[in-house]
């Protein structure tokens, strides 16, 4: 969670809240839904300790075709994802060819993917520690620096705007369930998972609404919103203008570090949806040698690319987040059927990203209902849809 999110997201959501009230009060509404979701997968984790997230808890609790929609939710919210990272490392490192850098990145990842390099468990923790170094220096800076407000705090705060850039900063929450994705690999799932997860998401809150309050004391909210990037923008205006290539580097090793594990993540997914005949089979292949899914690698890299060539951050934010919050919408739902104390936060988790998901940019939600709407077809002539014949045993029904 602590990435390349709270890099850029903050500019999106200042702009729909519209003040500076108004972005603090919409980042608490996100943290509320993400932890509704949060227990939501570790509920299902515990109960259910195979990879695939959602994924699988759809199939297993409320049926495969709702299984089926949370993979294909995961897979175009996160592709969606992985060129905001890209257009964020754009932003920071060469803002006049944004695009052009993006591309680059996704080439160059989507490379380094293909022969199977993974980031170490190691590398991770120095990623974090240099992006939790750069986020400390930010604040200080700010806190430090200019008393003023560029721009002024803002006006009225609007139910509509606080829901609007709620479910744009749901952006960068955005990795909490990755513990119980891993839920094979993690021991002692049941109680591991539970504590993690809640642990992760308090931590990350703590750290953001720390960097939303510096950010705005030095740009406000109309500031936020007219920077490409931010973080940069705020320590220049709080005189600590030494400071802007460290921020620059830290959100480019950040951004560059979830790209890494986004296109890695969403591949896999598109692998698992290919073996079980929802995707063409041909993404399933498995390369001789280095072992990867390079077919689901390359075209996972090859849609991120175009995406990242045409379309703006923003735009990319918001389109994330509508997928990712059906994803979670499905988590609770399924949560929901476990009954006992979690369901009444089940059914919290599941009208908070109801109520987020349309409240996002108008624009996102229709590109979003219209990509569902794909999938939803796919699903009806996909030979993985229960009843109909396995390719290559004419007549015979998948279980």
């Amino acid at each position: 969670m602590v990435g390349a999110g709270i890099f850029v997201a903050l500019g999106p959501a200042a702009g729909a809240a519209g003040s500076a009230a108004g972005l603090l009060t919409a980042l608490g509404a996100a943290a509320v839904v993400a932890c509704a979701n949060a227990t939501a997968s570790a509920r299902l984790a515990a109960l259910h300790p195979e990879s695939g997230g959602t994924y699988v808890y759809g199939r297993e609790r409320l049926g495969p075709f709702w299984g089926y929609l949370a993979g294909w939710a995961f897979v175009v919210g996160k592709t969606a994802s992985c060129a905001a990272m890209a257009l964020t490392v754009g932003s920071y490192l060469w803002p006049e060819r944004a695009h052009a850098v993006a591309v680059a990145s996704v080439v160059a990842l989507t490379a380094v993917n293909y022969r199977g390099v993974q980031k170490s468990a190691l590398l991770t923790r120095v990623v974090v520690a240099g992006v939790l170094a750069v986020l400390a220096a930010v604040v200080t800076a700010c806190l430090a620096g200019s008393p003023g407000v560029r721009y002024g705090l803002g006006g009225e705060v609007t139910a509509g705007g606080v829901l609007q850039a709620a479910g744009l900063l749901f952006f960068a929450f955005a990795g909490y369930a990755r513990i119980a994705t891993l839920g094979e690999e993690v021991r002692d799932p049941a109680r591991t998972i539970p504590r993690a997860v809640p642990l992760a998401l308090g931590l990350a809150l703590a750290v953001y609404a720390l960097v939303a309050v510096a950010a705005l004391g030095v740009l406000g909210p109309v500031g936020l919103t007219l920077s490409p990037a931010p973080l940069a923008d705020a320590v220049r205006a709080a005189g600590a203008a030494a400071l802007v290539p460290v921020v620059a580097a830290g959100a480019v090793v950040a951004a560059l570090g979830s790209l890494l594990s986004l296109v890695l993540g969403v591949s896999r997914t598109v692998l698992a949806m290919a073996r079980d005949g929802f995707l063409p089979r041909g993404l399933a292949a498995v390369h001789p040698v280095f072992r990867v899914p390079h077919r689901a690698e390359l075209a996972v890299g090859a849609v991120v690319a175009v995406v990242a060539a045409t379309a703006d951050v923003r735009g990319a934010i918001g389109f994330s987040s509508f997928g990712v919050l059906v994803y979670y919408g499905i988590a609770n739902a399924s949560a929901w059927t476990l009954g006992g104390r979690g369901r009444a936060l089940a059914l919290v988790g599941l009208a908070g990203c109801a109520a987020l998901a349309v409240a996002l940019p108008p624009g996102a939600v229709a590109a979003g209902a219209g990509v569902l709407a794909v999938g939803v077809v796919a699903y009806g002539v996909s030979p993985g849809r229960p009843g109909r014949p396995m390719p290559g045993r004419p007549g015979r029904p998948r279980p």
